[in-house]
């Protein structure tokens, strides 16, 4: 489904006013009290923020690739806490049920999904396998008519919100690397399903994080997505090729926000009689900013057209995503030096941004990640060209 151009044009301009009105001004209270206000809440679910990517018949808005990236590219001028409380329902706690769901699976829970009402997460991170997600250890045993799940996740975003989890776990003890691991949807009150401590963390605050343990939890057959074992690695990629272009365009809305802080200050502040925008170092910081940004947002909606036309963009999401969350860092780094002092103290929120932006360089998928991706594909195609065997 595709909004017409009129339709998208006015959603995306009422959330760009939520944004600068609604949002920005709330930054410091949520970044102190790392809580997200109920109210916030509620008016993003009024909005449809948490059913974006969710298909109309289940309550969603079923926007195309493009047209979500479009809406990330303004939410993300906020803090990004903000954006993480809906974005798990919009991407990694939905997709593995919508794409790959069985069709009593998406009935069930992506009506609630959609409208907020339950919050997603997904569970495939754990203590010793984190980029190697073939190697998770997390089991899942078949037990007459149940699974029996025993393991701990780590680092999962929404977790202490977190009604429902999407979980990676080896059902074939046999089976190497990804082939024995299945995806799950696990509701938070399964027995035997708990949660560790939030976990203090560098930036993002407001937006939490903690582990989830299985200890012997017991769930039903029909909990297992799509209802086929052996397929949850291939769950995860089509989910994380998605989530990578949505931190994609979150990096490059947040770009675009610290430029805007960046010149603003610039502009105002005064030294050596004339405002320091005018001086020309500080100039080439702008402009590389502005190339820097520019071309995320390009990456981000060739990538997100042509996923919409049916193509395999796993390289093209990587690629994006690996710009720019790389390219935020830069841009956040250079708002700091040109805030100079003042862009190491709090009340300027330089600070807070740049510790916020050093996150995206991590989750869905390291920038050293993206680039092994990247490489391997690009190898393969030379000995595909050369008639070599790959």
């Amino acid at each position: 489904m595709s909004l017409d151009h009129d339709t998208l044009a006015q959603f995306v301009a009422s959330v760009r006013r939520f944004v600068d009105e609604r949002l920005i001004p709330r930054e410091s209270e949520v970044a102190d009290a790392d809580a997200m206000p109920a109210d916030v809440v509620e008016e993003m679910r009024k909005m449809g923020l948490f059913g974006l990517s969710i298909a109309p018949e289940y309550g969603g808005l079923g926007l195309t690739m493009e047209e979500e990236a479009m809406v990330i590219f303004e939410i993300g001028r906020a803090a990004p806490a903000f954006r993480s409380i809906f974005a798990t329902n919009v991407g990694i706690g939905s997709q593995g049920i919508a794409i790959d769901g069985t069709p009593e699976q998406k009935a069930r829970y992506l009506p609630l999904l959609a409208s907020g009402a339950l919050i997603g997460s997904f569970a495939l991170t754990e203590p010793e396998t984190g980029s190697d997600a073939g190697s998770l250890r997390t089991t899942a045993r078949r037990e007459g008519d149940s699974y029996v799940l025993n393991g701990t996740k780590r680092y999962i975003t929404n977790a202490p919100h977190a009604g429902l989890f999407t979980v990676m776990a080896r059902t074939n003890p046999d089976a190497r690397g990804a082939a024995g691991v299945s995806a799950f949807v696990v509701e938070a009150d399964a027995p035997g399903l708990s949660l560790g401590k939030p976990e203090g963390k560098m930036g993002q605050q407001g937006a939490h994080v903690c582990d989830v343990i299985f200890d012997n939890c017991r769930i039903p057959m029909d909990t297992l997505i799509g209802g086929v074992e052996g397929l949850g690695f291939k769950t995860a990629m089509k989910v994380l090729d998605k989530g990578r272009l949505h931190i994609a365009a979150a990096c490059t809305g947040l770009a675009e926000r610290i430029i805007d802080d960046m010149l603003a200050y610039a502009v105002g502040r005064r030294q050596f009689g004339k405002p320091i925008a005018e001086f020309q170092l500080l100039q080439g910081m702008f402009a590389d900013s502005k190339a820097d940004v520019l071309a995320a947002r390009a990456l981000v909606l060739d990538a997100a057209r042509r996923r919409d036309e049916g193509e395999d963009v796993s390289v093209a999401a990587s690629c994006a995503k690996m710009f720019a969350s790389e390219m935020v860092g830069r841009v956040a780094d250079r708002n700091v030096q040109v805030h100079g002092g003042a862009g190491y103290i709090r009340d300027y929120r330089a600070e807070q941004l740049f510790r916020d932006a050093r996150l995206f360089r991590i989750y869905e998928g390291t920038t050293q990640i993206q680039q092994s991706i990247i490489a391997r594909s690009m190898i393969a195609e030379a000995h595909a060209a050369a008639g070599l065997p790959g």
